[in-house]
């Protein structure tokens, strides 16, 4: 759940950048953003393995 949490925060804090990106032009924020998505795609990803484990932990 941990990880879930850090997930959130992680959308939101692009959320300024995302804007300054697509409604101003700001090139140096869109830099920012696709660095974000790339992090949340690394949590998303750690995450999922973290569902798989535990899901696979119940049928033993």
């Amino acid at each position: 759940m941990e990880n879930y949490t850090k997930l959130k925060e992680l959308v939101a804090s692009i959320e300024a950048d995302a804007e300054k990106f697509f409604n101003n032009g700001n090139s140096a924020a869109g830099t920012r953003v696709r660095k974000g998505l790339q992090d949340i795609k690394t949590l998303a990803q750690d995450i999922r393995n973290e569902v798989t484990a535990k899901k696979n932990d119940g049928k033993k």
